[in-house]
């Protein structure tokens, strides 16, 4: 029996969490980073949407490498905030990746509102070196709770409050949070749209 290599995917991320939430949602992909593959440049995000963040992100790697690269932008969006964080949710706090900061801003923030819808929104960029691309966005729809429940997942997870699971992200397992992710609905699209 001959055992077929898996494709590589490369992503342009240096987030080992979103690595491995697209990972488990590709199973039968090799998913590497853009560093494993030599790409180490911190390309600057200066789109005015998650579309455009992800695909300057993608666009640089793939040029870089000159292979396919896939690339995301994401965040939270909140309606009493008029979309905040939305593109800036990474570094919301002044701090890029610092999740607790994130999470404790957004909190102060909504101190004393009582409508706390909120959607995580995901756009995911498939660049090739031959010119093709592909942009596809994902959704999943919640609130924010009013003090973190669980430490799983990462980022906004433990006060978001899933629609889908009634239940936080930061309680949920992988594969509960990874079937309705914003991240995921935005990879079945793009898979989708591409195979």
């Amino acid at each position: 029996m001959e055992i077929k290599a898996k494709k590589r995917l490369v992503v342009a991320t240096g987030n080992a969490h979103k690595l491995r939430e697209i990972a488990e949602i590709f199973p039968d992909y090799e998913v590497v980073s853009q560093k494993q593959m030599g790409f180490c440049e911190d390309v600057e995000e200066t789109g005015t949407t998650f579309a455009e963040n992800a695909l300057i992100k993608a666009r640089a790697a793939c040029k870089a490498l000159g292979l396919p690269v896939l690339a995301d932008d994401s965040g939270i969006c909140v309606d009493a905030l008029g979309g905040k964080p939305g593109i800036y949710s990474a570094r919301y706090c002044g701090i890029h990746g610092d999740d607790k900061g994130n999470r404790r801003l957004l909190l102060k923030n909504l101190e004393g509102v009582k409508e706390r819808k909120a959607h995580f929104n995901c756009a995911v960029a498939l660049v090739y070196p031959d010119g093709r691309e592909s942009v596809v966005e994902g959704k999943t729809h919640g609130s924010i709770l009013l003090a973190e429940e669980g430490d799983g997942g990462f980022g906004y997870d433990p006060i978001f409050f899933s629609e889908d699971l009634q239940k936080s992200f930061g309680v949920a397992t992988a594969e509960e949070k990874n079937a309705v992710s914003h991240r995921f609905r935005a990879l079945q699209a793009l898979r989708a749209k591409t195979e």
